[in-house]
């Protein structure tokens, strides 16, 4: 079986970037708990991963980095030095420069310009720093962490052995002494203690029989398998323990969570750490098979009992044993495919939804019931295989957002302020194409909110609020759309400034007095800002004008809302999918239309008397509710005859609801969505196309996009009463 190198190195670079988020996030969860000591392991092993694996693609600039970060971890996770926000600070650095060598070098495949070059040169200074100092050296230790080490070193720093020789061992020629001599000539006896609980009576005692047992505290720095070996001729013929020393069951733990996924076996993980001989494995697993008569005793419990490992260490097998099941049951469960394979699926899938229309209305034709029913069974489980095919699509928007978790601590050190990111609704799922477009609208509003929003420490506690601002980000879905929301706790839009520099430039007449919405909206014209200086952050106008223009591009609506002194809340409603959606075909005149099926509230017929009535107020009471209308033979000016008989499509819209004035209702219909051309992108009303079972072109209604439009017409009655405020 050959290796595909391509495919190899395509699956290294996928994983690379899944670890480098992974110690991204453990980095932050560090920071935050300088205790943890898991998200240390992890940290470490990403690093190790990435550079083991680089180095079988000889990715030479990755492994020689990724190599010093990767020392500086180890003395990290050994305790040699301590966690501090200039070390993570540090750390993260160095991860966006590992994402920017895997990006140049692998995927690439060129080499670091000058600039990258030289950000190296200075990491690899600020590293060697680390990986030559002590603790109290690089950084002030925590308090007690010396007195710690220094109890340590006096006792918890040495192994343990308890021996007893059995009453044979002098007849068969071998001296105890003879053990304890080379026990020192491969590390040094600290402390011994003779054991003389078997000594027999004077009279009973034979004298080539052996009575001996030892309790030695050993300091050495090999391993327990060399110090095993020193009892390997008497090996059968005593009992023999050894324990080993604080510091070696903490490397001994450490490097059972390091090990491959290959031994699956608690004994084998002990033995592969080193934390247990082959010897002592043996003698465990014939104690649980001699207990044939009894319930078998886990083998842990019966390395526990020998004292052939602590606690501990059996604790940290398990661990590990659970989590190389979990991830064999996931790699079972999940397979890696390609995005544009999944893609060329879904794009044959609406072809085959266009055929099976097609197929659908030649049976109506005709007239054959049983070639109908055939049909209509095709056409259900096309209908499956549509959903099916977009599921394996979606996605949890949970990803998306821990990625912000970083920008927040960036961006609010760079501000020097205080502020949380809390997530909500991680868990929601939408298109991965719509999750891929949505993250730079996501992030510069994320961004700007922290930067005009929340306000600094000192304003905070100055009008009475925590210290610390609150960003939240939130995910869920409502009528067969996902609402995306970013609130802050902050000092909310300040209305005034807003209106003023619109009247600056021109935007809003000098007399006129637009609604507050009105005045929130503003902030979404191009080259719009109310900053007073240009930052890094803001000041340019660029920004709100093209997140609007990107959320509208995935046929979506943003909207905001705010209150002075308690902050402002943005909110992005987007469509789950951007390919194939339930529909309801609507006629009207010669021309077909299709409304979104998930916005659909009910129908009703238009009967002539409410018609009359409703023609000039263009609304209709609905059972006390005042419906707006939207007569679509009107709006779009289409060709044929206006039908004598109409009906309403009652659609709602977020909190929204209007009524679509149709001809004819011809039913549900699965909706191919196919994108408008270049020519018709800033046609309103209008969200794409798609095409009829009969070869028609069908275009799909924007239904948000009608609404706004009927609010709009609302407004401007008011607004013709005062002078003109707002200029398209």
């Amino acid at each position: 079986m050959s290796l595909n190198l391509d495919q190899a190195l395509q699956t290294f670079i996928a994983e690379a970037y899944e670890l480098l988020e992974e110690m991204e996030t453990c980095l932050l969860q560090l920071e935050n708990n300088p205790a943890d000591v898991d998200a240390i392991g992890a940290i470490f092993r990403a690093a190790h991963t990435i550079k083991g694996s680089a180095g079988l693609f000889g990715l030479e600039p990755v492994v020689s980095f990724t190599h010093v970060v990767e020392d500086v971890l180890d003395r990290l996770r050994a305790g040699d030095i301590a966690i501090s926000r200039t070390l993570i600070a540090l750390l993260l650095e160095c991860g966006d420069h590992i994402h920017y060598l895997v990006d140049v070098v692998a995927v690439r495949a060129q080499q670091p310009d000058a600039a990258a070059t030289e950000r190296e040169a200075g990491l690899r200074q600020r590293l060697q720093l680390y990986r030559q100092t002590s603790v109290s050296e690089a950084v002030s230790a925590t308090p007690g962490v010396s007195a710690v080490r220094q109890e340590r070193g006096s006792s918890f720093d040495l192994w343990h052995i308890s021996v007893r020789f059995g009453t044979e061992v002098l007849r068969n020629g071998m001296d105890p002494l003879a053990f304890l001599r080379y026990l020192n000539s491969i590390g040094q006896i600290v402390r011994i203690t003779t054991l003389a609980d078997s000594l027999p009576e004077l009279s009973q005692m034979d004298a080539e029989s052996c009575y001996l047992g030892f309790e030695i505290d050993y300091q050495s720095d090999a391993s327990k398998a060399a110090i095993a070996d020193a009892f390997e001729f008497v090996r059968d013929d005593c009992q023999l323990h050894i324990l080993p020393p604080h510091s070696k069951t903490e490397h001994y733990i450490e490097l059972i969570k390091n090990l491959p996924e290959q031994a699956t076996l608690l004994g084998e993980l002990l033995v592969a750490s080193g934390a247990l001989t082959l010897k002592e494995l043996e003698d465990g697993l014939q104690q649980q098979i001699d207990a044939e008569l009894k319930p078998a005793t886990p083998l842990g419990e019966i390395l526990i009992e020998q004292r052939c490992v602590e606690p501990e260490l059996v604790q940290a097998a398990l661990e590990k044993q659970n989590q190389i099941q979990e991830h064999k049951s996931k790699e079972s469960r999940f397979v890696r495919v390609q995005a544009d394979k999944l893609d060329e699926l879904i794009s044959l899938v609406g072809e085959l939804v266009i055929a099976g229309a097609g197929a659908n209305l030649l049976a109506k034709a005709s007239q054959d019931e049983t070639l109908y029913e055939a049909t209509s069974t095709v056409t259900a489980l096309v209908e499956q295989i549509r959903d099916g095919a977009l599921r394996l699509r979606m996605v949890p928007i949970g990803d998306t957002f821990n990625r912000f978790q970083r920008v927040v601590r960036d961006v609010s050190h760079e501000l020097e302020k205080q502020i949380e990111l809390q997530i909500s609704g991680a868990d929601t799922e939408l298109d991965k194409t719509v999750v891929e477009k949505i993250s730079d609208p996501l992030m510069h509003l994320l961004r700007n909110a922290m930067d005009h929003g929340i306000e600094s420490p000192a304003a905070r506690l100055a009008a009475g609020k925590s210290a610390t601002g609150v960003l939240k980000l939130n995910a869920y879905h409502d009528s067969g759309s996902i609402v995306i929301e970013i609130a802050d706790d902050g000092a909310g839009l300040n209305t005034e400034r807003i209106l003023q520099k619109a009247r600056e430039r021109g935007l809003v007449a000098a007399t006129a007095q637009p609604s507050e919405q009105e005045i929130y909206n503003l902030i979404f014209e191009p080259g719009f800002s109310t900053a007073n200086a240009i930052t890094s952050l803001s000041g340019r106008g660029v920004g709100m004008d093209v997140v609007k223009r990107n959320i509208t591009a995935l046929r979506g609506t943003v909207d905001l809302s705010s209150a002075a002194g308690q902050g402002t809340k943005v909110r992005i409603r987007l469509p789950l999918t951007l390919a194939i959606i339930d529909g309801f075909l609507v006629g009207v005149g010669d021309a077909s239309y299709v409304v979104p099926l998930d916005m659909v509230q009910e129908c009703i017929e238009l009967a002539d008397d409410n018609k009359a009535a409703a023609e000039p107020r263009h609304y209709i009471n609905l059972r006390g509710e005042v419906l707006p209308l939207v007569f679509l033979h009107q709006h779009f000016n289409t060709g044929g005859g206006q039908r004598r008989r109409q009906n309403v499509v009652v659609v709602k819209n977020a909190d929204q609801k209007a009524g679509l004035v149709v001809d004819e209702l011809q039913g549900e219909f699965q909706t191919v969505i196919k994108p408008l051309g270049k020519l018709f992108s800033n046609l309103r009303s209008i969200s794409g196309s798609t095409i009829l079972g009969n070869g028609n072109v069908a275009l799909i209604l924007d239904v948000p996009s009608l609404i706004q439009q009927l609010a709009q017409q609302q407004v401007q009655p008011r607004l013709a009463l005062q002078t003109p405020a707002l200029r398209n």
